[in-house]
């Protein structure tokens, strides 16, 4: 006779020694191989187990898990094309589906339509006979509410031991993790369908999930001009803000006290809070390594303290269990002054970080239109003075946008090569009079910054002229998503300024208002008709 080991190991070794999982039971149990056959690996019998072609099973899961927390699994069941679950739980094949078989269209043609099964008694007998309402160890079926609309059974198993219950196209089960051993372990499970006679093997699928007793952490980093905020690239003189996530789908530390200790690596010292969230600014530049300890203490049941335990550290297991054999998981405990026990769990991260100079800042200095010929005076151009802080730029990009600069009219991006001071001159035309928003944005390859400004062209007869007033804004802005400033980078070519002879430049009264800055992205940048172009021999 068969044993559920030898049918859900899936050949691997099954553990011998082992602390017992609340609600499961020891693989070595008989399993009813008539109700449900066992098909090895190649069978050929698995090609006929479902109509229409294989179902596949996915099994996914929230791990990793600390010791002592509920580590989750779902698995779903992946159909043939065209077949899919109704309200019922039978499977029936989609309407419109390229596969549909042949049906009149208000028909509903089934794959598999138990509820006929079950209503007109074929599976069994109605009365008595509930000897296939059994899972393969011979236990009942829980009859819940809709228990017979379950049509798939679901057999889990790990550490030895397996877990077995009903369900439709999917289900669901956590596991706590307090009696399982440290490390990397599989999971795995065997599912079947109801069928005439029986059950009948549909899917196998397994995954690794692992426990540690090591708080298990993620760390984000945000810093305002950071271009590549994946690059661990980042600029002094301005603050990076790290934001800790931990890994605790199960809420397991809900009720701990949890602490945050920050050593950034640049002699700042040990830094600890009890946020999430924190900043840092580094004021010189070069290589750092960042470490975290993040600490939780965890409210736990103490053990009844007896006059035979003469250890100095009272000591209790995190789970319940009826078996102390030496895989048992032991944590140190220490009273609390009222009387409460608690255990430490501790969770670390480390990262190397580079710190470059980087643009820091961006200003408009200077606008000035341009007197065009009559032959030439379609367009009306605006030279833009632009000046910048920290690193010298390798690309720029300018934006025209609506007066709200929310809504983008065009956007130009171009490479530059500035050798010594920081100080650009970009010309830009403009086809038609209006007010329009402009940011004008520079960047390097780990930085970025922009100046914003709000500018009202004028059409004339013969020549277009731009009237007002500039006013200084001084932005140090960057761009709030930085995935989006890719969308900028089709480049078309950057060339110097250079003066024809049918112009003369001229200052007029150069109208300006500089408003608060929203970024605005825009889904890509090539536009049917734009506004603003760029000319030969113009930057």
């Amino acid at each position: 006779s068969l044993g559920f080991q030898d049918v859900l190991s899936y050949g691997s070794t099954s553990a011998t020694s082992y602390k017992k999982l609340q609600g499961w039971s020891s693989d070595q149990n008989i399993w009813n191989e008539k109700l449900y056959p066992f098909w090895e690996q190649g069978d050929p019998r698995w090609k006929d187990c479902w109509k229409g072609g294989r179902v596949t099973a996915k099994l996914d899961t929230d791990s990793p898990a600390l010791v002592g927390s509920n580590v989750t699994f779902v698995v779903t069941l992946q159909f043939p094309k065209c077949q899919k679950e109704d309200n019922d739980g039978n499977i029936v094949y989609q309407r419109n589906c390229t596969q549909d078989p042949p049906a009149a269209e208000d028909q509903q043609v089934y794959v598999y339509n138990w509820t006929e099964w079950i209503d007109n008694c074929v599976w069994e007998n109605c009365t008595s006979n509930y000897s296939h309402n059994v899972f393969p160890d011979g236990r009942p079926f829980p009859h819940h509410p809709g228990w017979r609309r379950r049509n798939f059974v679901y057999v889990f198993h790990t550490f030895g031991q397996y877990y077995q219950t009903t369900g439709r196209s999917s289900a669901k089960f956590s596991v706590n993790t307090a009696n399982i051993t440290l490390g990397k372990h599989v999971m795995a499970v065997s599912i079947y369908r109801r069928g005439h006679s029986g059950y009948v093997p549909v899917a196998r699928a397994k995954a690794i999930y692992s426990v540690t007793d090591k708080i298990p952490i993620f760390v984000s980093m945000f810093q305002k001009h950071d271009r590549n905020i994946s690059d661990s690239i980042f600029i002094k003189d301005s603050p990076i803000t790290f934001d800790v996530t931990i890994h605790d789908p199960s809420y397991y530390l809900n009720n701990s006290a949890i602490s945050y200790k920050w050593n950034f690596g640049d002699g700042s010292g040990l830094f600890v809070a009890s946020s999430s969230t924190t900043s840092h600014t580094y004021t010189l530049q070069g290589n750092f390594t960042l470490n975290l300890t993040v600490q939780a203490i965890i409210p736990v049941p103490c053990r009844p303290v007896t006059p035979t335990a003469p250890p100095p550290t009272p000591a209790v297991t995190t789970g319940a269990s009826s078996n102390s054999d030496s895989s048992a998981i032991v944590e140190s405990m220490e009273d609390n002054p009222d009387g409460g026990c608690h255990i430490y769990r501790n969770g670390y991260y480390r990262s190397g970080i580079s710190v470059v100079e980087g643009i820091l800042e961006v200003n408009i200095i200077q606008m000035t239109s341009i007197q065009m010929t009559e032959s030439q005076a379609e367009n009306s151009l605006v030279d833009f003075v632009v000046t910048c802080q920290g690193s010298l730029p390798t690309d720029v990009c300018t934006v025209v946008s609506d007066p709200t600069c929310q809504v983008s009219k065009s956007v130009v991006c171009d490479p530059v090569t500035i050798s010594d001071e920081c100080l650009l001159t970009i010309r830009r035309s403009f086809e038609e009079p209006g007010t329009y928003c402009i940011n004008i944005t520079l960047g390097d390859d780990s930085s970025q910054a922009l100046a914003s400004a709000l500018i009202s062209v004028n059409g004339g007869s013969s020549y277009r002229t731009t009237e007002g007033v500039f006013i200084f804004l001084g932005l140090l802005a960057v761009c709030a998503t930085i995935g989006a400033f890719v969308l900028y980078k089709r480049y078309k070519q950057y060339k110097p300024i250079e003066r024809s002879a049918g112009q003369t430049e001229k200052q007029e009264g150069l109208t300006a208002y500089f408003s608060s800055f929203k970024a605005v992205f825009f889904p890509n940048s090539t536009e049917r008709n734009p506004l603003l172009k760029s000319k030969p021999g113009i930057v």
